[in-house]
């Protein structure tokens, strides 16, 4: 019985046989996906929208409205929130074992309300991104443009130099 290292090439490539002779024999791509999706069993979305908190099922444990919201301190409260549930849930664990899952419940809510801010945070990092590397790259083009102007100064100072020990002899 014979078999085969890879399985068959799928049949689109057909539709791209005279490619090299006509770029526009070939179909036009699908349109993008709108909306939502189903992969691998789980739903996305194509927005780029946070879900709030609430939409997820966990408690929001700093100020609702997130135009005030005070990034810096919320995220030190918090850590010190975290920091207080771990240590109470060691003593849990020393004292009452039996306890612990509602300390757990809770160090997890605080983490979700800690990654939810830092996910808040996200667009600004990118444009803070952005606008470092747009800078770096402003920054290279005037060195560029620098080094270019330099040698032709030095290029035409040969030049200059060739002229006047050709015009000596």
């Amino acid at each position: 019985m014979a078999t085969a290292t890879y399985p068959p090439a799928p049949p689109y490539y057909r539709l791209y046989k005279d490619y090299s002779e006509n770029p526009n024999s070939a179909p036009e791509p699908p349109p993008p996906i709108e909306g939502t999706y189903v992969c691998f069993g789980g739903n996305y979305t194509t927005e780029d929208v946070l879900p709030s908190l609430e939409e997820q099922g966990v408690p929001q444990l700093y100020p609702k409205d997130s135009n005030v919201v005070d990034y810096k301190k919320e995220l030190r409260s918090l850590n010190r929130e975290l920091q207080l549930h771990i240590l109470e849930l060691a003593d849990v664990l020393v004292d009452r074992p039996s306890q612990y899952a509602k300390r757990i419940g809770d160090i997890s809510s605080i983490f979700k309300n800690l990654h939810h801010l830092l996910n808040s945070l996200r667009p600004h990092q990118a444009r803070a991104t952005l606008i470092h590397i747009m800078e770096l790259q402003i920054q290279q083009r005037k060195q560029a443009v620098e080094d270019i102007k330099r040698r032709r100064e030095e290029a035409q100072r040969l030049l200059k130099d060739a002229f006047v020990t050709l015009d000596g002899q």
